[in-house]
């Protein structure tokens, strides 16, 4: 088995509003920050992962999407894969 390293980005479609970009947005202008354009907040995920070869870590981090990192009814995400001391 090889050892993986991975980083997902999960946000949210542009057609989901997202009352915390919103909130961030606000605070940004009222500190003065007038020219701080829309917000969008997001996740930022990095582990670990053993698998045989990158297909195959691949195809377990798409299903970890799928079913418990990312919503995709209202969730978009990208991820790296990256073995281990390379």
């Amino acid at each position: 088995m090889r050892q993986f390293d991975v980083e997902v980005k999960v946000w949210l479609k542009p057609s989901v509003f997202d009352p915390q970009g919103h909130a961030v947005h606000g605070a940004l202008v009222s500190l003065g920050f007038e020219g701080a354009g829309e917000v969008r907040i997001g996740k930022f995920i990095q582990m670990q992962l053993e698998a045989e070869d990158e297909e195959a870590a691949s195809r377990q981090v798409e299903e970890m999407c799928q079913k418990v990192l990312a919503n995709p009814v209202m969730e978009t995400y990208a991820f790296a894969i990256r073995e281990r001391g390379q």
